[in-house]
């Protein structure tokens, strides 16, 4: 039997758990709402509306994020119960941070940096990383840091819904930034496979478990929360690059 909620003050309070079905079409709801895809700054990329310099600056900005990525991984990892969650939870690490003599996706997103004209010195060094977007993904970083390991896995799970943007956004690259060095797309062609196998993993553990009404309303929370996240980096990045400039 689905579970009922209740709105009192505009506030949602949930009296009976949801089914799987139910908690993860809830879930969903939350990437259809507020996922950054909505965001103006990805709209005007999609319609090719983007100066040179702007898709550098997004560029060098969401390499803070992305080499943010493994280390909230490894504090989620940290503080898995048992070695079973640790061993399937690993992998993301490795994806991103490479081991020895494989590249990872930190390196991939290097190399777009390239491809879009900026020198790997000037991203690792974070010369063009705006505040706002450094306090979000600290913030998100410490979120995986100090909350319950459920709440920081279900904020992972953005990834249900990145693999549609991730694939949009390369073929509107091609596309409509002829200029871009089309072997920069290396990270975007990886995460179309590797998003959607760490958003299951994610999903089967927030499922299995939530096992109260208050633990399902926290994750659902927690989603919506790194949706803010991501949305807060583009409003930063939109600030320091204009698109109505």
């Amino acid at each position: 039997m689905p579970g009922k909620s209740t709105s009192v003050g505009g506030e949602e309070h949930q009296k009976e758990i949801w089914s799987q079905e139910e908690f993860t079409e809830r879930l969903k709801d939350v990437g259809r709402s507020y996922y950054h895809d909505k965001h103006p700054y990805h709209i005007k990329m999609h319609e090719g509306a983007l100066s040179r310099e702007q898709i550098q600056g997004w560029v060098a900005n969401r390499y803070y994020y992305q080499k943010s990525v493994p280390i909230k991984d490894a504090a989620i990892l940290s503080n898995l119960p048992s070695r079973e969650l640790r061993r399937e939870w690993i992998g993301r690490i490795i994806d991103h941070d490479g081991t020895h003599g494989q590249d990872g996706g930190i390196e991939a997103w290097l190399r777009l940096g390239e491809a879009v004209g900026l020198s790997r010195e000037e991203i690792v060094q974070e010369e063009r990383v705006v505040p706002g977007v450094r306090f979000a993904v600290d913030a998100y970083v410490n979120f995986a840091r100090t909350k319950p390991w459920i709440e920081a896995v279900a904020s992972s799970l953005t990834e249900l819904f990145s693999p549609d943007l991730i694939f949009k956004r390369m073929k509107v690259m091609e596309r409509l930034y002829p200029w871009i060095d089309s072997t920069g797309f290396e990270y975007f062609q990886n995460r179309l496979s590797q998003a959607p196998r760490d958003s299951n993993t994610a999903l089967k553990f927030v499922l299995t478990y939530c096992h109260s009404p208050a633990e399902q309303q926290k994750a659902v929370e927690a989603l919506r929360f790194k949706c803010d996240v991501l949305w807060v980096q583009l409003d930063a990045i939109e600030k320091a690059y204009p698109i109505n400039a």
